[in-house]
């Protein structure tokens, strides 16, 4: 079966407003258990096209709160789906388009990837870094938001294909950033692996 295509959006204010609402839910699940959420992917990146998926990454302190913090987050409907190729990172998907499920309401949430990682992973420095970067230059998001657009119109199919082809860009503005080789090399292998997140 031919996977959906791949939809590049124009930068949505609702997105930032969906994420807080998000946000306000975890935090209230977590409690002390997040250290802290952060809004990233090119939805956070005010002005930037983007999938409409909005991506999360929350932060814990200790690799050994991870146990208690996928009770409290399958609490709300999502699924542990392990790290997926990447390493210090553990996503999770939904049951339905109604997750987060809360005091019995109804709604049909944004889509969104959801991610839980140490305070030290390469994959939240990578993140963080690289939003960071894109929102204090917005000449470089108008060329990514451009690159990605003539990658889905190039493999509207092939999700492995589109992330391969932009992770070059990516890597030049975390080098840019100050990012060591090493941490660059294990983005760039995590980035080859298959991905099964939409």
């Amino acid at each position: 079966m031919t996977p959906p295509p791949i939809t590049i959006a124009d930068y949505a204010p609702e997105w930032a407003a969906v994420y807080a609402e998000l946000q306000a839910i975890y935090s209230l699940r977590l409690g002390s258990l997040a250290r802290a959420i952060h809004h990233v992917g090119s939805t956070s990146v005010p002005g930037l096209a983007a999938k409409p998926i909005i991506d999360i990454d929350i932060v814990i302190d200790e690799k050994s709160q991870l146990n208690e913090v996928i009770n409290r987050i399958t609490s709300l409907g999502y699924i542990h789906r392990g790290n997926l190729g990447i390493t210090d990172r553990e996503a999770f998907g939904r049951i339905s388009d109604f997750v987060p499920l809360v005091g019995g309401s109804e709604r049909r949430w944004m889509k969104h990837n959801l991610y839980v990682c140490p305070h030290d992973s390469i994959s939240l420095r990578n993140h963080l870094t690289f939003r960071d970067y894109l929102r204090f230059h917005p000449e470089s998001a108008a060329d990514y938001g451009a690159l990605k657009r003539r990658l889905a119109e190039e493999y509207p199919h092939d999700i492995d294909r589109y992330i391969e082809n932009k992770t070059p860009f990516i890597i030049h503005l975390l080098r840019l950033s100050g990012f060591d080789g090493g941490a660059l090399e294990t983005i760039i292998a995590e980035n080859k692996a298959p991905s099964t997140i939409s």
